[in-house]
């Protein structure tokens, strides 16, 4: 697995999380890895190049040795960057993975080459600590082989299914979205230690440990977190009154439409147009039947000419 050789289209976060995840779980070397984006997003490849990684500004380049090809960039440029890597698929034929929000197989498949083998994957930040949380889905040339890859690929980085593509709006809503739910979460938490008189690094390093904590509890013990909650919550006790406080506050509501929104979101990002075809050559202009007429302009001793007016294409 030491020689698999991966490229990365686009350098940002996610990019970053998984290619920091990939060399600590050593599923690849450093040396293996190049990323390419624009020069003008140099920071970006600066931090590539901290971890060892080769960079580039040309997409081509990233893909053409790579037997791997993880494609984050936004969905706005997919298609520009789906056309442009054309030529490497069609000669390299790596298979291609893509994380970019609700950009759908159907999608993919139609701007590659034939029978390109293609794969979405919805990882997330905590892969930066091998404690993502990923799915992906294959496309129909994609093989058992590319699945097992792929596994292999987002398990070096946390926990990792396959599922239907129809799950994935929904998982980027609930998994890829979450850790800023849950941030959010620990940083009130902590507030609300610091309000009652805790330093602010106690506050939050319990905010934190207890999160982790009870979800390691529901992943263990794989009772429901409807029973765990019980659990804590003896009858009268203060914890009751606090989940009461939350209750009534619309906490439960709040992360139930905050899943849905951003999963909606997801589908719209997703509706990218497929690269146009190129323009044929410009050649002569059409003969017509009929020779065209020359226009006639008169004009009196008392009204000047108007000037032609020219439209500006906007480029």
């Amino acid at each position: 697995m030491a020689s698999l050789k991966i490229g990365f289209i686009g350098a940002g976060n996610m990019a970053q999380a998984l290619a920091k995840g990939f060399i600590s779980s050593g599923l690849a070397q450093p040396q293996h890895l190049v990323a390419a984006c624009p020069p003008a997003d140099r920071h970006l490849l600066q931090q590539m190049e901290s971890l060892g990684c080769a960079t580039t500004h040309e997409n081509r380049e990233a893909a053409a040795t790579s037997d791997v090809v993880v494609m984050c960039v936004k969905p706005v440029i997919m298609g520009r960057v789906l056309h442009d890597l054309r030529p490497c698929v069609t000669s390299t034929r790596p298979l291609v993975t893509s994380v970019a929000l609700g950009v759908t197989l159907a999608t993919m498949e139609a701007a590659l080459p034939p029978r390109a083998r293609v794969v979405r994957i919805m990882p997330n930040t905590p892969a930066l600590v091998q404690l993502g949380a990923s799915v992906f889905s294959r496309g129909n040339h994609a093989t058992q082989a590319d699945a097992e890859l792929t596994h292999r690929m987002l398990t070096a980085v946390g926990q990792c299914d396959e599922v239907p593509e129809s799950f994935l709006d929904a998982v980027t809503g609930l998994s890829g979205a979450g850790p800023a739910y849950m941030y959010l979460v620990v940083e009130a938490l902590a507030d609300g230690g610091v309000r009652m008189g805790l330093p602010r690094g106690l506050a939050q390093r319990l905010a934190a440990q207890t999160m982790m904590g009870a979800a390691k509890m529901v992943l263990s013990t794989g009772k429901h977190p409807g029973q765990l909650k019980d659990e804590v919550c003896s009858p009268g006790g203060c914890t009751i009154q606090g989940v009461q406080v939350l209750e009534d506050a619309g906490l439960r509501s709040a992360l139930i439409s905050a899943v849905h929104t951003a999963a909606a979101a997801s589908v719209t990002m997703g509706k990218v147009p497929l690269p146009s075809p190129p323009l044929p050559p410009p050649g002569p202009p059409p003969l017509s039947a009929t020779p065209p007429v020359a226009p006639v302009f008169t004009a009196t001793a008392t009204t000047p000419l108007s000037q032609p007016q020219h439209a500006a294409a906007q480029r």
